[in-house]
């Protein structure tokens, strides 16, 4: 078995985690895990972006193997090489809740201050 050190494994993460830090790689992300495979050209029309955009997030997504692709006639199919980055996402849609339902409380000592 390959040793990894912590530092190394970290910096993994890291990268993992940087790929993954932005809205539109997160969105692309998201619709792969909805429909399961998806091409550059279906992905810029839902995303309203540049294809050369998506390409390079794509790219950026493969690079950290969140994604893969394979290739059928000329078009390059897009799927989920790790799914259980879904997992990931809705552990930060918990976060967000959390964070959501402090505020509202937060709010309400607020008012009921006035």
């Amino acid at each position: 078995m390959l040793k990894i050190s912590n530092k190394s494994i970290h910096e993994f993460r890291a990268n993992i985690a940087k790929a993954l830090a932005h809205r539109t790689r997160m969105e692309i992300v998201d619709l792969l895990a909805e429909k399961k495979e998806r091409c550059v050209g279906e992905l810029t029309e839902i995303l309203d972006v540049s294809q050369s955009a998506v390409s390079k997030h794509l790219s950026t997504l493969k690079q950290a193997g969140i994604i893969a692709s394979r290739k059928e006639g000329l078009k390059n199919y897009y799927y989920l090489e790790a799914p259980c980055i879904v997992d990931f996402f809705a552990c930060l849609d918990d976060i967000l809740i959390k964070e959501l339902d402090q505020r509202k409380k937060e709010i309400k000592n607020i008012k009921g201050l006035k």
